[in-house]
């Protein structure tokens, strides 16, 4: 009886969990659909890739059935059909799973503050894991008929840039989140910078996605918000940016809205994943400086108060030998 009662508690825990997994794919899935470019379910910007990437990282790889709930819910209205409907959501499902295991077996580390970590997350969370989605998805609506094969890979390279651009932009702001802390004390000059930057980088966002000759404006502002503000607000700056650009390149607006669809999309996502990676790269590298600066200095202390307690000692042997010299002498 003991035992069922501990167990009760802890699968109502579960499920809670899962259904929250399930809520928070499926609302930010919703805010995905809106940019969709293809069947009205492939984005160039799928921010539940991001939340499907960060579940297993943060609360474990157990609570992967919110991830197909909450993929299930998003296309189930869409179609074209249930079985395919539950095949893509599978496919939603073990990109994810699988880089995060693969990560995992790698070393990965949920802080991001180091170098490697940043490597791992590009290379296998916004590049590898993605691209199993996107293909197997993909694969899937052409089996059905709902897409036509000369149509796979212009449709799986949307699936999977904005799968890719979803991990990059939301995954390292969702890992950061049990590390926040609200500032105890922060001063006028601080909000004073952190609202300049906000107008900035919002400004030179818009005027990127929508003037080709200030394309690149953006990046001294991610350096700015990398160095200052560290990969909250590296991270911050880089989801606004992409989202602009994207959100102008669907609509046909800004230095991308003359290309065909296909080359449209390759040339805003080349662009976002610039950014993207500069931010997260150029922050993580910020912080591990920070870290290593910080074991310095705590060596240092250490070392001049272990210099501080050998001193008086030295000194009184010094003065004992300096008298017992004197006797010998006398």
């Amino acid at each position: 009886m003991r035992l069922a009662a501990r167990q009760f508690p802890l699968a109502a825990q579960w499920c809670l969990i899962v259904l929250g997994v399930t809520i928070c794919y499926f609302a930010t899935g919703q805010i995905g659909i809106q940019w969709a470019i293809v069947r009205e379910q492939i984005s160039p910007l799928w921010p539940a890739a991001g939340v499907a990437l960060a579940v297993p990282m943060l609360l474990g790889p157990r609570f992967w059935p919110g991830i197909f709930l909450g993929a299930l819910l998003t296309n189930i209205a869409i179609g074209p059909s249930l079985a395919t409907v539950i095949a893509i959501s599978a496919g939603n499902t073990i990109g994810p799973m699988l880089a995060y295991a693969v990560m995992r077996r790698l070393g990965f580390r949920t802080q991001l503050d180091r170098l490697p970590d940043a490597v791992l997350l590009v290379t296998i969370g916004a590049i590898g894991g993605t691209a199993v989605s996107a293909v197997l998805g993909t694969g899937v609506l052409v089996l059905d008929g709902a897409l036509v094969a000369g149509d796979f890979w212009s449709t799986a390279l949307v699936w999977w840039t904005g799968d890719a651009m979803g991990v990059l932009t939301v995954t390292p702001l969702l890992l950061l989140v049990p590390r926040f802390r609200l500032p105890t004390r922060v001063s006028p000059a601080r909000w004073g910078e952190a609202i300049a930057l906000a107008i900035v980088g919002t400004g030179t966002a818009l005027l990127s996605s929508t003037t080709p000759a200030k394309l690149f404006l953006v990046f001294p502002v991610l350096v700015w918000a990398a160095l200052r503000f560290r990969q909250a607000g590296a991270m911050l700056c880089s989801l606004c940016v992409c989202t602009l650009t994207i959100f102008a390149a669907v609509r046909g607006l800004g230095p991308y809205g003359s290309y065909a669809l296909v080359p449209r999309m390759l040339h805003v996502q080349a662009f976002d994943a610039t950014v993207g990676m500069t931010a997260l790269v150029l922050s993580t590298i910020v912080l591990q400086r920070d870290r290593a600066t910080a074991e310095i200095t705590e060596a240092w202390l250490q070392i001049t108060e272990m210099v501080d307690m050998i001193a008086p000692r030295q000194s009184l042997r010094s003065a004992m030998n300096q008298r017992r010299s004197e006797d010998l002498a006398d």
